[in-house]
């Protein structure tokens, strides 16, 4: 590496909370679910993270889709709809509002193999969000397999990357 290459550097993975996504419940319209507590880039400045998940169903699921979105603070102080930025689970008020405020980051179909581990990958909030990271911002995920998810072993995890030009 050469005197003003730019390298990608990474942050280190963090976990985050998952007691409210653990046995949570199904929703055939995507709008009930789990949201993580609040991602907060403001001080950090990361210019982008990744973002993965491990979820696992519950003992008898049908067949559906895990989904992952991303939903943004609209101010400096306001959430839109039901979110607050706090680990909880939500169900947003309606299809066509999580359509407007809820980014689509990533999904998965399920089959009804009794508790199996699905995998999400989100490689870039930034491109999710259309190419703006926003400062404040939280995950959303949703699943539709009828029965509720697992009661423990659920993951997700953020990872910063910021570009650093070589010295």
């Amino acid at each position: 590496m050469s005197t003003g290459d730019i390298l990608r550097k990474y942050g280190s993975s963090s976990n985050l909370t998952v007691t409210a996504l653990q046995s949570l419940a199904a929703s055939a319209t995507w709008v009930a679910g789990w949201e993580s507590a609040l991602i907060d880039n403001s001080s950090a400045g990361y210019d982008d993270f990744a973002i993965t998940a491990k979820i696992i169903v519950g003992a008898a699921p049908t067949a559906g889709e895990v989904r992952m979105y991303l939903v943004a603070m609209l101010d400096d102080s306001t959430w839109p709809d039901v979110f607050d930025g706090t680990e909880s689970v939500e169900t947003i008020t309606s299809t066509g509002i999580r359509d407007a405020i809820c980014k689509f980051a990533a999904s998965i179909a399920t089959d009804a193999t009794a508790s199996r581990s699905y995998y999400l990958h989100c490689p870039s909030a930034k491109l999710a969000f259309g190419g703006s990271l926003p400062a404040k911002f939280i995950v959303f995920i949703t699943h539709s397999t009828v029965q509720a998810l697992a009661a423990a072993g659920q993951q997700v995890t953020v990872k910063g990357s910021y570009d650093q030009v070589q010295a």
